[in-house]
């Protein structure tokens, strides 16, 4: 299973805010120049994280953004459940012409079960804790 670009920006962009004192705002710009991204696509993930409540986004003169949510509190899987579409196959008319007698649906969906069953056993806080240091050191401004 691959997870598209989306997923990829959204995941570097929560590590990043991860590693802010809590409270603390940052900005988008700040955040794609970090990993030199496209702003744009970064405007959108943002816009989805923000939505599905793992972000905060203060608008006005002193805004930003930040976690919406503690670091232990922002499930991996619900991450890519927000944000990508889990269909892995389509099985609809007219585009599938043997749904009444193909199993595969059922073993895709099955091995989709089994990626997010994995990534439901990780928090954001996870992926921080061992390499704390190393992150902040990475994202400090030259």
């Amino acid at each position: 299973m691959q997870l598209t670009s989306f997923s990829d920006f959204a995941f570097r962009a929560l590590l990043y805010l991860g590693t802010l004192p809590e409270g603390e705002l940052t900005s988008i710009s700040k955040v794609t120049d970090v990993y030199g991204v496209s702003r744009n696509h970064m405007v959108k993930v943002i816009n989805k994280l923000g939505h599905a409540g793992f972000v905060t986004t203060i608008r006005g003169k002193n805004g930003g953004i930040k976690l919406g949510k503690k670091p232990e509190e922002i499930i991996l899987g619900d991450v890519v459940r927000a944000l990508e579409p889990l269909k892995l196959v389509d099985c609809s008319n007219p585009f599938c012409h043997i749904v009444p007698a193909c199993k595969l649906k059922n073993v895709l969906a099955e091995a989709g079960d089994a990626f997010l069953s994995t990534l439901d056993g990780y928090t954001l806080a996870d992926m921080l804790a061992p390499h704390r240091k190393e992150l902040l050191a990475l994202f400090k401004p030259e």
